[in-house]
């Protein structure tokens, strides 16, 4: 890609506030440059502010020392780790997260691959962050549009069983009580309200488990718009079969990370 190409897929320095020169924005796909371009960018915010906290790391530590909306502060079993923030997948440099493809084509199989926000590298931690700002948690797309194998397609000759309803490797009842395998019905399932969060968990299980680093999970989100959010993160996190990973999930805000990163 000749250099005129590649300053044009770089979203604009109005959106991106520091850091733009940097080789990340020549890998990341087209899809979340797109967004890094929006006013309301989810994207844009997230870099402007982590950016500056992690030259070049984050310690787990301070983040754990923050007061979150939903989590315990004290994780007795927490060491000082430095943690490298790999932006959807990509370190600054451009660097692919180890293993990350791998697991998910085990995850996602052929269809769209999970897109986490961020992820955090230590020596012994690995933090797969979900942020929000404008926008909700995922639901299933199939389910919305009546196309769920499991209660709507019981009639396609071609219709194969949801990939996250049989198997190990990307079984949600593996990790998460979601109760009996949808059937047709009227209720709508709870694989379809907590979509988004259940394919981040088990992303990042099997990730960690692959780079042997202890697994948290994090979600970040405006403090004015908590409410929203809680009652879905509540049910979500009620289903989580791992104790030890039920305390190492937390709730975080935007303004608290701000504050810590001084932006």
């Amino acid at each position: 890609m000749s250099p005129t190409n590649k300053e044009s897929h770089r979203p604009s320095p109005q959106r991106i506030l520091f850091g733009v020169d940097e080789p990340i924005f020549d890998v990341l796909p087209e899809r979340v440059l797109s967004n890094l371009r929006l006013p309301t960018s989810e994207n844009a915010l997230l870099w402007n502010i982590t950016y500056p906290l992690a030259q070049p790391t984050i310690n787990l530590l301070e983040i754990l020392e923050l007061r979150p909306l939903w989590g315990t502060r004290t994780l007795p079993e927490a060491s000082e780790d430095n943690l490298t923030p790999y932006y959807w997948g990509y370190r600054v440099n451009g660097e692919r997260l180890s293993q990350l493809d791998e697991v998910l084509e085990l995850v996602d199989g052929p269809g769209l691959p999970t897109e986490v926000d961020l992820f955090l590298l230590g020596r012994h931690s690995l933090v797969l962050v979900e942020a929000k700002h404008m926008s909700g948690l995922g639901r299933c797309s199939r389910y919305t549009r009546r196309r769920c194998p499991e209660m709507h397609l019981l009639d396609d000759e071609m219709r194969r069983p949801c990939r996250y309803w049989q198997g190990v490797a990307a079984n949600f009842e593996v990790h998460l009580e979601f109760g009996p395998r949808p059937q047709p019905g009227k209720y709508a399932p709870a694989c379809n309200r907590h979509y988004q969060l259940a394919r981040t968990l088990l992303v990042g299980h099997a990730l960690a488990l692959r780079l042997e680093r202890t697994f948290h999970m994090w979600l970040i989100v405006p403090r004015e718009r908590w409410g929203s959010f809680e009652p879905n993160w509540m049910d979500f996190t009620q289903r989580v079969r791992d104790d030890g990973l039920w305390r190492r999930m937390r709730v975080l805000a935007w303004e608290e990370i701000r504050r810590l990163s001084g932006v």
